[in-house]
């Protein structure tokens, strides 16, 4: 018989950690051997405890649950990091993703969609819930009408850049910088800088 499956519960509130250590425990295949509270918890108790696979949330007092699985995999490369958040936007999900997670799931997600996250993630696989990845794939349909381009001086004004830096970054002439961003605004629906910044910033591109 295959060993049981290690988990380690991160999560601020205690009766959430309760409500998803009951669920988890009537699965045969999954073990829990600790939970955490905050994110220098969970790293804490990673190092001691050795699971095969940490469910995180992502909105922990102090260090977030994003910087939370960036340490722990720069600890331990072989861990699985899940991320089951009250957030489904795209940029949270980007983010946690490029931190090494390998799945998302929003809270809203139905109590067998965990587990068998769990069991996708334990396997190597990536994971993530059905509102997550749309919302994803809507962000990059939304980027999609942008040319190369385009999405680089988006990009640029996303991180506080002035049109004069970016025509000087891009050798190109203020301007042609400026064309871009009224071309920009026009295909994102954005109608001032503000909302462009703001709608940037939803599809991950202000850091």
């Amino acid at each position: 018989m295959a060993s049981p499956i290690k988990i380690l519960l991160v999560d601020d509130h205690a009766i959430v950690r309760e409500g998803y250590r009951r669920l988890l425990e009537s699965e045969p295949s999954i073990l829990i051997v600790g939970e955490a509270s905050d994110g220098s918890q969970a790293c804490q108790s990673a190092r001691a405890l050795h699971p095969d696979v940490v469910v995180m949330d992502i909105a922990l007092p102090g260090m977030s649950g994003i910087e939370a699985t960036r340490r722990l995999l720069k600890e331990q490369p072989r861990l699985r990091v899940l991320i089951f958040s009250m957030y489904d936007d795209a940029i949270y999900a980007s983010r946690a993703l490029e931190a090494g997670a390998l799945g998302y799931l929003s809270k809203v997600s139905a109590p067998e969609v965990l587990v068998k996250a769990i069991y996708a993630i334990s396997r190597g696989e990536f994971y993530l819930s059905s509102d997550v990845a749309a919302n994803i794939g809507r962000s990059a349909a939304q980027l999609d009408v942008l040319t190369p381009r385009q999405l680089e001086v988006l990009r640029l004004l996303a991180q506080g850049e002035t049109i004069k830096s970016i025509s000087e970054k891009l050798g190109l002439s203020e301007k042609t910088i400026a064309n871009q961003q009224w071309a920009i605004r026009a295909k994102l629906g954005a109608r001032n800088s503000a909302q462009l910044a703001l709608l940037a910033a939803k599809l991950g591109l202000s850091c």
